[in-house]
């Protein structure tokens, strides 16, 4: 029972003896006064008959009147006359008048008729005595109703009273009912502070210590989750330009190229300003690093966001256009170098142009050797073109067939209306106990017209181009909801960031989740750090899924750690750390200290970190020596059909 409730039994209680004794008391002090008001009557009655008597003592008619006139009063049980030998002269008694209220309140007070003696003289001698016994129902009929009339009374105050009490214990509690929520804010990695202290002493010091806890919490997860950026910015920052560095441009692509999840396809571009050296001795070191910055201000302005931006060495830049195809990397190419014509027409840099561009082409199974070798030939192409400074040239792995195109379309489009994608799972295990599966997560394959299935880095950049990756993720939502009552255990299935951003698809998932309640407790949907939308709009859809039993994890984190302050408040089921941090971590110390401060910072805020695409034993041990929650990769298991 709640510490309301109890105070509340306690105030009831409290009133209901106080009421009670107030009514025993006054029901006991009535009673005391109508049994001498019965006395007094009977007594007074008897001595007015025994002197008005004595007169007419030899007139039995006169005796017969005037006992007969006090008895029909009304307020008398019985009257007699009784003469010295015990002979009764006159005598009168009436039919019982009941008890004037309810039986048990009559038994309750046993109010018992009062008796009067008195002497009838005839001169000195003593001629008869007369007996008056009042009758108690007019007594107990005034108890009756001064007890119930109190009972109304105090019945009245005493439920005014608990009012009161109740809103006034409401009132006082109010405090910690705030301290609760900052409890469960603080397991939803929120950090809450009561804005107004309370007024009671007791309350007021534990609400400022509730306060300080919570502030001292806030602040040791922004120290860690400040070292852990600075480490990361150490790793994978650029220092001059605050852009990604070579080493983090290499891992995202290479996770591109290789990753089955996070496979796509695009464009690469290089940028290299011209005469670098030169440039540094005819205008300085520090007019060359203001030039530098001023193109990666360039790079920032076009790309808008949009695509990964990386200063490899020298003033040499990089840029990874997911999802762009050849015409828009061309006018991408444009824009640049408009864009840094500026840069010349304010003296910047002397040179002319600016800078040359290199662009070509990836998608997943190319080798990263190869797209560096064709983006060198790109560059040495746009120096000795004169019209452009820019050029595209291909890998021998590139240059896709408009009918290829076609017949991806065809299988696609097929697939998505006829269901042909299958359900593959690999489990995600304890860190500590490979043994215990965390939960299951569901992976996409395409079953081909052949009956082969085709995996996700293959067909995903295609169903990009065609924008239907939104009627993947339906087609796949709806077999999972299909089968999940079949398996056991939490499943995870990722969204992209095209489907969480339509309004209209959004609606569809909330709706399937809806008319399946099953999922309560079992779900967990991913959504991918590079596709997240904005903070407001994320916050209301992890309280949607919350309220629909369903919960969200992030995957492929790491790249933008600095929003990990912002993520605390949204109670999120786990982060998982994208591969790319992992591959090698047994060998790279830089990697183990940055995962190690990301550990540290999720650890304060309770929030389970899984590592992804772990596949070698000396990577599951150091991840496991961290105190990492969960591992999901190849080492410990295969990915498999979901049946």
């Amino acid at each position: 029972m709640s510490l309301f409730k109890q105070l509340c039994v306690a105030i009831c209680v409290l009133m209901l003896v106080s009421f009670a004794g107030s009514v025993v008391v006054n029901v006991e002090s009535s009673r005391e006064q109508q049994v001498n008001q019965l006395r007094s009557h009977a007594q007074d009655a008897a001595t007015a008959l025994g002197l008005s008597l004595g007169s007419h003592l030899d007139d039995p008619a006169m005796l017969e009147l005037m006992v007969s006139s006090i008895f029909d009063s009304g307020y008398f049980e019985s009257i007699r006359v009784v003469g010295p030998d015990d002979k009764v002269l006159v005598e009168r008694s009436g039919p019982s008048l009941g008890r004037g209220a309810p039986q048990w309140f009559a038994d309750l007070v046993d109010l018992a008729p009062a008796q009067g003696d008195a002497i009838v003289s005839d001169g000195w001698n003593q001629a008869a005595h007369v007996e008056v016994v009042s009758h108690p129902y007019f007594a107990i009929a005034k108890l009756w109703q001064n007890a119930y009339a109190t009972f109304l009374w105090l019945a009245l105050i005493s439920f005014v009273c608990i009012g009161l009490g109740v809103l006034l214990l409401k009132r006082q509690l109010r405090p910690l009912e705030y301290m609760v929520e900052q409890s469960n804010a603080i397991a939803r990695r929120e950090f809450l502070s009561a804005p107004n202290l309370p007024r009671t002493p007791e309350f007021r010091r534990v609400v400022n210590a509730m306060n300080q806890m919570v502030e001292k919490l806030k602040t040791l997860f922004d120290e860690e989750a400040s070292r852990s950026e600075k480490l990361h910015a150490e790793a994978y920052q650029d220092s001059l330009t605050g852009l990604a560095n070579r080493r983090y441009f290499d891992l995202d692509l290479q996770a591109r190229l290789t990753g089955e999840e996070r496979a796509s396809s695009g464009a690469l571009m290089l940028l290299r300003v011209n005469d670098l050296i030169g440039l540094n001795q005819r205008i300085g070191g520090q007019r060359t690093d203001q030039l530098l910055k001023a193109v990666a201000e360039q790079l920032q302005q076009v790309s808008q966001g949009r695509f990964l931006l990386a200063r490899n060495r020298g003033g040499e830049f990089a840029l990874l256009a997911a999802g762009v195809d050849r015409q828009e990397a061309e006018q991408l190419a444009e824009q640049l170098c408009s864009a840094l014509l500026s840069l010349q027409q304010t003296g910047a840099s002397d040179c002319s142009p600016v800078a040359h561009i290199g662009i070509t082409a990836f998608a997943p199974g190319a080798s990263s050797s190869e797209l560096y070798s064709a983006l060198d030939a790109a560059l040495a192409e746009a120096v000795s073109n004169s019209r452009h400074h820019w050029a595209f040239v291909e890998h021998h792995h590139q240059g896709v067939a408009n009918g290829e195109r076609n017949d991806w379309h065809r299988l696609l489009e097929g697939a998505l209306q006829q269901g042909r994608f299958l359900q593959y799972a690999q489990p995600v295990v304890n860190a500590a106990d490979p043994t215990q599966v965390l939960h299951n997560k569901v992976l996409a394959r395409l079953l081909d017209e052949r009956g082969e299935t085709i995996p996700a880095g293959q067909f995903l950049p295609w169903l990009e181009r065609f924008g239907w990756t939104a009627r993947l993720d339906l087609v796949m939502l709806d077999a999972l909801l299909a089968q999940l009552a079949d398996h056991e255990g939490q499943v995870a299935l990722s969204l992209s960031g095209i489907t969480v951003r339509d309004p209209q698809a959004l609606q569809q998932i909330y709706e399937r989740l809806r008319l399946n309640p099953a999922v309560s407790g079992r779900l967990i949907l991913e959504l991918d750090e590079g596709q997240l939308p904005g903070p407001a709009e994320l916050e209301v859809i992890t309280r949607k899924l919350r309220s629909l039993g369903v919960e969200l994890g992030l995957q492929h984190f790491g790249g933008r750690f600095s929003m990990i302050g912002n993520l605390a408040k949204l109670g999120l089921a786990y982060l998982k750390v994208d591969g790319s941090f992992i591959r090698g971590i047994d060998q790279e110390g830089d990697k183990r200290l940055f995962i190690e401060a990301m550990q540290r910072a999720a650890n304060s805020i309770d929030l389970p970190l899984i590592a992804e695409r772990v596949e070698t034993r000396g990577e599951w041990e150091v991840l496991r020596a961290m105190g990492v929650s969960g591992v999901q990769g190849r080492l410990f298991s295969e990915p498999a059909a979901w049946a």
